[in-house]
């Protein structure tokens, strides 16, 4: 009793030891972040709380059919399914990790029948030490280690920060996809806009070919203006088929985003009108907090941070108290183990410190700092990646709206350059290569003025996804949730 009373001393002074934690103290890295952004135009908002609204933000855009892709995505995109069940493992890992810090109990039994050798020493007792015997026994076990370093808790803090890190990604992964899905719909539905276009022109320089050849029958032009309103029709055929090759593709790459098979899938061409959204970029530092890619890496240093600790600690002694206690016979039944006399126990501590192994420990720690340092690098990377994005794309909007705006005015002269050069014709004032220079400048300003409009939706796209489409970094899971698997711990 003695015995065990000094151990209980001994045992609470080392206790009182613990808690020596060798991590260095967690600070998130700095970077330099700027007071505006420099591409603002009229994306700049009033007050720093004027943000994204969270949950669906492609319903800005006012087209129930994109709404419609945006939750097949949620439910049947392969790719996100994945990130789920990655982010659920890196819970269950930090689950698993958890449960160092606790005792380790267990129970057991095992019975055996034994023979020795004729010339085993003491063979001469056959009293006390026969030749043949059996051995039962049943036994509980624990063993807990003392965290006197804190260690086990670097572990534990390094798979939560993991597990945060990994749920960062997941809504990194999900916000690319709904980002991908808007941008490859608004560019089919560009495409759309850009072949009833092409269509309509093919119709008109049809009749003009037919003009021509009638005029050319009746000797009235030469066969060169014939042969230019062929090719004229000719090239915008072509155009016209390439838009519809590039259109299939589009459509395709939808339905892998939404989950479906390509073969079975189809859009039907439509000219729509897409809402340009008023999106409100807040102020620059809201960034850091924004940005799922952002937060991930933030948690990726913390993870690191704490490794530091593990393996600094992993050159101090570790503590480790073990308990045995059961029943135990020799040659009788094991159904008569269940008598006072029988009982066996065992309690102690253990410890080891190591002393030589071939610089294993030094590694690990410098690996640890190396670590540390490219977390940190990768980090400042992300964040220096992250305005870029948010610059690209606020500089993309304002110019290309500026650009529209040039565009609608250029279609206006075309038009009017078109009107006065078939009335000149007409006249007989120019030859037939004004008209068709004329209608090729209409065309392409029109198709100019497409393309910009569909790419300023692309890049308020990719502005909402710049900005974290309305996600924020206390949306991560807190120490409890990303050890928790469908609430058991």
């Amino acid at each position: 009793m003695r015995t065990l009373y000094g151990f209980g001393l001994a045992l609470g002074g080392l206790c009182l030891l613990a808690g020596c934690d060798l991590a260095p103290k967690y600070n998130q890295p700095v970077v330099d972040i700027p007071q505006n952004f420099k591409e603002v135009g009229d994306w700049q908002p009033a007050t720093p709380s004027n943000t994204l609204p969270r949950g669906p933000w492609w319903k800005q855009y006012n087209d129930s059919l994109l709404d419609q892709y945006e939750d097949q995505v949620e439910s049947a995109n392969p790719d996100l399914a994945a990130a789920v069940a990655h982010y659920d493992s890196s819970r269950d890992y930090a689950a698993e990790i958890n449960s160092v810090l606790f005792p380790q109990v267990g129970v057991g039994a095992d019975t055996s029948g034994n023979r020795q050798s004729a010339n085993a020493p003491l063979r001469g007792l056959k009293s006390v030490n026969p030749a043949q015997y059996s051995v039962n026994e049943g036994y509980g076990q624990a063993n807990y280690e003392v965290d006197l370093w804190y260690q086990l808790h670097n572990e534990v803090l390094a798979g939560e920060a993991n597990a945060q890190s990994i749920a960062a990604e997941l809504a990194d992964v999900r916000l690319s996809l709904q980002a991908q899905t808007a941008d490859a719909y608004i560019l089919l539905r560009g495409l759309d806009a850009e072949t009833e276009l092409l269509d309509q022109t093919v119709k008109q320089y049809a009749k003009g070919v037919e003009i021509e050849q009638d005029r050319y029958a009746g000797h009235i032009d030469s066969g060169l203006a014939l042969v230019r309103a062929k090719t004229q029709y000719d090239l915008v055929r072509g155009l016209e088929t390439n838009n519809i090759a590039q259109r299939a593709l589009v459509e395709h790459s939808i339905a892998a985003l939404v989950g479906q098979v390509a073969s079975n899938f189809a859009i039907k061409p439509a000219v729509v009108t897409l809402t340009l959204p008023k999106i409100p970029t807040g102020v620059p530092s809201t960034l850091l907090q924004r940005r799922p890619d952002i937060a991930s890496a933030e948690r990726q240093v913390a993870m690191a941070n704490y490794d530091i600790g593990v393996t600094k600690a992993a050159f101090y002694p570790t503590l480790s108290i073990s308990a045995v206690g059961g029943l135990q016979n020799s040659n009788g039944s094991a159904l008569n183990l269940l008598s006072l006399p029988l009982s066996i126990w065992s309690i102690g501590p253990s410890t080891f410190l190591p002393l030589f192994e071939g610089g294993l420990r030094h590694a690990a720690e410098a690996r640890s700092y190396a670590r540390w340092h490219e977390a940190i690098s990768v980090y400042r990377s992300t964040v220096l990646t992250a305005f870029q994005h948010v610059e690209d794309n606020l500089s993309l909007l304002n110019n290309l709206g500026l650009e529209v705006q040039q565009l609608e005015a250029a279609i206006d002269d075309a038009n009017r350059t078109l009107q006065l050069s078939n009335a000149m014709y007409e006249a007989g004032a120019v030859n037939y290569l004004d008209v068709v220079v004329a209608e090729a400048q209409f065309l392409d300003s029109q198709q100019q003025a497409i393309s910009a409009q569909t790419r300023r939706l692309q890049a308020s796209v990719n502005l909402i996804r710049g900005l974290g489409g309305g996600w924020s970094s206390d949306q991560l899971p807190g120490s409890q949730q990303s050890k928790q698997r469908n609430g058991f711990n």
